[in-house]
Parts: C-alpha cells; structure tokens; sequence
C-alpha cells in the first residue's frame, strides 16, 4: 500500500492551519475565552472526538533537508557483498519523490547496494541515462526509488546489471519478503585462501625457492579475489576509485615490485575484514527487522458460519472478528468487541506495564495478550497497522541523511582524490628529485592507497544514527529522521500545550456542595445539578453528571430543557424551572452575591471551572470541575528542569487555570487564552531569543505551533496515523516523560558521532604518517582502514543497548 507523504507542504500562513476545526467539536482544542463563560470554558477535551495527531497540514518554514533526490554522494566507501536477507515492510520507498505527468515511480531492491560506494557508481551510470528524472537511494535498506519516463525501466534495469549488480523491482506495498542474499560466502575458499597465504609467508621465511612463494602467493589471491578485482574492474572502468579498485591497484602493485606474501595476505585479510564488517551493518541495518517479527503470522478469525478457522495474518481484511487466547500476540489492529484482558503495549508504545482492555478500547497488531481471551474487529489491515507505519517511519528516517553524516559526504568527496594525489607524488617524487629507491617509494604509495577509502568515516554516522533510531522506537519514541535525534540535544525551551499533555484531556468534578441550606425543594439541589449538566453536551457539565451517575444515583427528569449560549442551560423539574451555569448567568438572575463570588474565585484561582444551580431566586448548589494533572507530568517536567530545558505551558485555558497547574506541575512559565496564532507567536518569539525550541501537543489546533517549532513532538500516537505521518518525533503513548528519555538519546548520539569522527580521522592521520614514513606495511594499512569501520560500526551499535 503506498504510505502518504511524512510533510505535506500547506500553502496557507502558519496561522490559518487549524482553521478548518472550528465548529467541528474536536477534542483538545482551546479557543480563547472570558473565564466567566460557562458555555466557552475550555476544557473540550472531554468532548467526542478525540486527536492524538498534528493537523495534516503539518509545515516546516525552515531546512530539515533530508539530502534526497540528487545530492552528491561520497565518491569512495566500503565496497562488500552484505549479502544477508532484509525485510522491507511497509514500504522502503521515499516519500521526497512523486511521479509527474507521463512519469513512472519505481522502487529497486539491490541486493549488492551497501554503501556510497555502489550509489556512486549506480547514480553516475542512470544519471546520463535518457528517460531518468530523479533518483533516491535508501543504502540501509538496499532501495533505490527511480523517477523515470515510461517505458525506460528496462533501459534503467539493463544499466544496473551492467554494474554486475542485481535490481528487483518492488511491487507497490511489498512487505515482509526477504531479499535474496546477493552472494553466498564459500568459507572453504576463504579459509583456504588464508592458509595458502599463510604458507607463502612461511615460504618466504624460509628462504624457499622464490617460484613457491609467488605460486603460492598467486593462488591466495586468486582463492579469495577474484570478486575484489572483479569489482574494481568496473569501478575503474565508471571512472570512480572505490575501495575494490584502491585495493586492486594496491595488491597488483605489492605483486610486481616482487612482495608476494605481503601481497597474498593484504588481500586475505581485507576479504576476512570485510565480511566482518558486512555482519556489523547487517545488525544495524536490520535492527528494525525485530518489530516486524513480532507480529504473529496466523489469527483465529470468524467465519460467516460462525465457525472459528486459522487463516493467514496476511490476509485479514477490515471488518473481520478475530479470537485472541492467552499469551497470544495480536495480528492486527482492533477494537475489541467481546471480552476483557491485561495487553503488554511495550512492542508499539514503549509501557513498562501491561495495560487493562475492555469491550470497545483498541489494540494494535504485536502487542501480547496477557491474560483472559477477547475478540476485535479489525480496524487496519497488515500493511497498514500502527506497526505497519512505524517500520515504515524508521525507514525512512534511516534513509534520509542527518546533517553530520552530510557534512562526512562532502568531506570525503576532498579527502580520498587528496590523498591518492599524495600517493602518486610519494611514488614518484622522492625517486626523481632525492634519489629514494624506486621501490621504497611505491611501498609507500601502496599503503597510502590502501588508507585512502573513507570507510570508516562515511560508515560511522548512518551506523550511529539508526542505532539510534532504532533505540528510540523500542521505547515508543518514533523520531522521523536523523535531524531531529542530533538537534535534539540542543533545545533549550521546550513548548507544552496543556489538555491532553500535561492533563488527562478528560475534566471531572472536584467539588459539589449544597449552598443555600434553606432550601425547601422536593429533590436534593445537587441531584438537580446534576440532572440538568446530563442533557449538555459539554464537558464541563457531562464531568457533573458522569459523578452523580458513578455514585448510583438516578437523575431526575427535565422538561423544556434550553442551552443558554455562554453561559450554562436551563429546564424544568417537577414545574420548577432551574438554571445551572457560570457567575455570568448568576448574575443574570440577580442571585449572585459577595460570597459566592469570592467561592468561585477561589475555585477558579485552582484551575477548576465553576458552576451554580439556581431556581431564579437564590442559588442553590455549587459545583467545580478540573481536568486532572497526569501523575507523569510533575516528573516529566522535573526531568526536562535536569537536563537543562526550560518550560513553556501555552493553553486555551484562562489564566488563572493556566498559572494554577503550572504551579502543580512546575512549569517555569504559563501563558493562558493563547489561539494557534497565539502559540505560534509565542514560539517564533522563543526561536528568536532563545535558539533551539520544542512544542508539545496533541491537538489540531497545536498544528502551527508544532510546525513552526525545531521538533514537533506528538502525544499518544499509537494507532493515530496522522500523528505517525506528521510528527518530527511521536510519543506512542501519552508518557510526557520520554521526551527525557528522547533527549538523553539525542545527547549520546551525538557523543558517539564525535567519536567515531574522532576514531576514523585518528586512525587515518596516524597511518597516514606512518605510510609516509615508511613505518606502515601494507597489511597494517588493511587494518588501518577495516579495522577502523570495524571499529565505528562496533561503537555506533552501542546505541542500541543505551540506557534511559
């Protein structure tokens, strides 16, 4: 199935984004209001609809470029045969290209495209290619995605095999197949190469015929190769000098300046080095693959006889009941229908503890049902679970380049045709001016080619960033790219919207007392209260009725039941007509008083909302409702106060109510009546003064503000695939606290970033003097340059056990 794009681009000011919600009763939003309007007292959340999401309009005014489309690539890098089988789910396309008229979008597997070293050679063969518009290369996950003219597929597929490499087209939503591995490791050949080399050194050390030596020189490297020189035949040949061609120009060298053991053994060892290293990407590169094997393969689905039958996860369709037994994982996406369980989420949202489910409450597809059985109905098929688009988020994020490992691009680019310039002048030079052995001198220019590949370089920032993005999904933090896990180290504010963030989104009575005691009427006035707040369909008065309704009493009756707008509602109970609503309708009818307007006051100075019941001629019963902090929220912000973020509270809410839980939670500073346009300008003011800014929220209305921010972060996403689809970085579940955990991420990513820079450039600098030196034989220049990324590979896939 195809996925939308991760940001539509929205024409319209940062401001007119949500503008399309008024009126349409979404919950979370917060228009602004006078805090003595009962009827536009914000606290919509508790209202039907319910938006985890940004608006779909989700725009960034400044660069998050992601590198995609025709951006250079480093000319040299690792050139092996990571031959293991990945998964592709959900899609490994991009979302950067688009067909236009007359145009064909298609996405190539490649079994055989690693590393810059492939890409490199594939863009510079279909660049010139007619018919080809645009290219898009996706190195974690072998894609290549090709805009191209109809009917140059063929052309496009022709050229690919011309690189001795293997295109396969993929089908749209193809997912869960493995790739055929593009070569199969004879270890018997190699195992044989390494002692065939061994013996040649042994030889030689010996003082054996030199014939033995070189024969057995000469088959070590045939043994093992043979695909090193194949390779770098067809680097040579596109003009590009790879690590293939380095290493072949290297090993060819050694041979006829009469080093035939050293020649056998630089050879065995860079194919053992880099098989070892293919293992190491494969982890990185398949870290994701674990989600999708989460998910079960089979499902007990009902039949239209009633009958219960086991069918392919696969093959489940929207609408189909599905029996789920204990210890089971969920196939699909749900809402359950009959039934009551305990559902480990930690696969999709990161919770620690099991979670209760009940008939009409969702579960999402790879989750474990811990105890009892239930049945649901599916709500997304297989290649469109929360799952689904969380694979295919990772992916993507893998194959859009963060801004170091462009910065790496572009300094590779200058690094290797720098140094194998030096090596052809240490060849040449000293011999022709300072009488240096010819033989010294291309020694040392051997080694100088040998450590020329940037591998270790270009391989250290994708190896890191996706370790870490993986690290992050597994806690139930989506980060859609590279850029936002390195730039997320740097906020220094941090923007929070209030309902559904901060508090549950859901008011509830908090306070509910008689007021006048004189009263004489035939039923309770609370019990009136709240038989009148029952036929309202607002928040603040459904909290009323929900309470009376939890404390099994039976509501009253209500005839000539009237909104009264902006300020509460009014009906008639045994004949005798009530209002219930805010100080302004109490003043209205001439009720209100010193007293009762210091009590709601009071009320409203805690971030409550206040109402009163009155018969027209003296109030009766006093009611507040609060939407209730989130335990989580005090701790989150505390956390975010540690690692040196300060806070922001914007809200529709009035002041006083905004000042109230600001106090509760410890936000450093809260804004109340704040429209989008509101937080949107109170966010370009941080950007301005304060540099990097995050924005928190899960509401439309927070769509500008979200957008306009460094990083977006959405809350509660999990199963809600706008969010999934918009967001810079996705909260699977509503746990404000992992935006602690996604900062100290962000802050040893970028820590293992800088040294693996270090490490690679350390390494190069050191052997480089050596080489230049004379110090450094060709093997120790092997191990300089694999062991190098053997090394960076090794350290970046620490992020992956990093601890919150």
């Amino acid at each position: 199935m195809a996925f939308p794009p991760i940001k539509s681009q929205d024409p319209r000011a940062p401001g007119q984004a949500d503008a399309c919600c008024e009126g349409h009763g979404h919950a979370h939003t917060e228009p602004r209001h006078d805090h003595d309007d009962h009827a536009s007292h914000e606290h919509a959340a508790g209202a039907q609809g319910h938006d985890h999401g940004h608006d779909g309009d989700h725009r960034h005014d400044h660069d998050h470029s992601h590198d995609h489309g025709h951006s250079q690539a480093p000319a040299t890098c690792c050139g092996h045969d990571h031959g293991a089988p990945i998964y592709a789910a959900a899609g490994s396309g991009t979302a950067t290209l688009a067909a236009g008229p007359g145009q064909v979008l298609a996405r190539l597997r490649i079994g055989q495209m690693d590393c810059p070293t492939e890409e490199t050679l594939i863009r510079k063969k279909l660049d010139g290619l007619d018919g080809v518009h645009a290219l898009d290369f996706n190195l974690m996950q072998r894609v290549l995605t090709v805009v191209h003219a109809e009917g140059a597929l063929d052309r496009i597929m022709a050229a690919i095999k011309s690189l001795d490499m293997t295109p396969e087209p993929l089908a749209e939503g193809a997912a869960g197949a493995p790739v055929p591995a593009a070569s199969r490791v004879n270890w018997w050949l190699i195992g044989g190469a390494g002692v065939l080399a061994a013996l040649s050194e042994f030889s030689h050390f010996a003082g054996w015929h030199w014939g033995v030596t070189a024969a057995l020189a000469v088959a070590a490297i045939l043994a093992c190769g043979v695909s090193t020189y194949r390779k770098g035949w067809i680097a040579v040949r596109n003009g590009n000098l790879n690590i293939n061609a380095l290493m072949s120009i290297a090993v060819t060298g050694a041979v006829l300046i009469g080093q035939w053991p050293e020649a056998a053994m630089v050879m065995f060892l860079f194919n053992v080095a880099e098989l070892i290293e293919a293992r190491s990407l494969d982890r990185a590169r398949n870290a994701v693959r674990g989600l999708l094997d989460l998910a079960p393969e089979t499902a007990t689905v009902r039949q239209t006889d009633g009958a219960w039958r086991e069918v392919p996860a696969a093959q489940l369709n929207v609408g189909d009941v599905v029996r789920v037994r204990p210890g089971e994982r969920i196939a699909a996406d749900g809402i359950i229908v009959s039934g009551s369980s305990t559902v480990d989420q930690s696969p999709i949202t990161g919770e620690s503890l099991p979670v209760e489910k009940a008939q009409d409450d969702p579960v999402y597809a790879a989750t474990v049902n811990a105890a009892g059985s239930f049945e649901y109905r599916v709500t997304a098929a297989a290649g469109n679970t929360t799952l689904a688009r969380i694979i295919h988020a990772v992916e993507q994020a893998q194959g859009a380049r963060a801004p170091t490992q462009r910065f790496i691009d572009r300094f590779s680019r200058i690094y290797t045709p720098a140094v194998v310039a030096v090596a052809v002048l240490v060849a040449t030079v000293p011999p022709l001016f300072w009488g240096q052995p010819w033989f010294d001198a291309i020694y040392r220019a051997l080694a100088l080619l040998i450590i020329a590949c940037p591998c270790a370089l270009v391989i250290s920032t994708p190896v890191s960033i996706v370790s870490g993005l993986t690290a992050a999904s597994r806690r139930g933090i989506l980060v859609k790219g590279g850029v936002y896990l390195e730039e997320g180290r740097n906020l220094k504010w941090l923007a929070l919207d209030k309902t559904g963030t901060l508090t549950h989104g859901k008011p509830v009575q908090t306070d509910l007392q008689d007021w006048d005691t004189s009263d004489t009427t035939r039923h309770p006035a609370t019990l009136i209260a709240a038989s009148l707040a029952a036929r309202s369909d607002h928040p603040v008065s459904l909290a009323v009725a929900n309470a009376a309704r939890e404390a099994g009493k039976t509501l009253l009756d209500v005839d000539a039941f009237t909104a009264l707008p902006g300020r509460g509602v009014s009906g008639q109970i045994d004949g005798v007509t009530f209002q219930l609503g805010n100080r302004r309708l109490m003043r209205d009818a001439g009720v209100s008083s010193p007293t009762l307007e210091a009590r709601m006051d009071e009320l409203e100075n805690q971030g409550k909302s206040a109402i009163a019941l009155t018969d027209g001629q003296r109030v009766l019963a006093l009611a507040a409702v609060a939407d209730t902090v989130k335990p989580t929220s005090a701790a989150a912000i505390a956390d975010l106060h540690a690692l040196g973020v300060r806070t922001l509270m914007l809200t529709g809410d009035n002041t006083p109510t905004a000042q109230a839980i600001a106090r509760q939670v410890g936000i450093d500073e809260a804004r109340g009546d704040q429209l989008p346009e509101d937080k949107l300008a109170a966010i370009e003011s941080k950007l301005a003064a304060n540099g990097k800014v995050g924005m928190v929220g899960d509401g439309i209305n927070d769509a500008p503000a979200l957008a306009r921010a460094d990083i977006g972060f959405a809350m509660g996403a999990a199963g809600t695939g706008t969010a999934i689809e918009t967001a810079d970085v996705a909260l699977m579940d509503d746990d404000l606290r992992k935006i602690g955990t996604f900062l100290r991420l962000s802050r040893a990513t970028h820590r293992v970033l800088i040294q693996n820079i270090v490490l690679a450039l350390g390494i190069k600098v050191v052997f480089l003097a050596l080489a230049m030196t004379g110090n450094a034989t060709l093997w120790m220049a092997v191990f300089a340059d694999v062991g190098a990324s053997l090394l960076v590979v090794a350290n970046g896939l620490r992020l992956l056990r990093a601890a919150d």
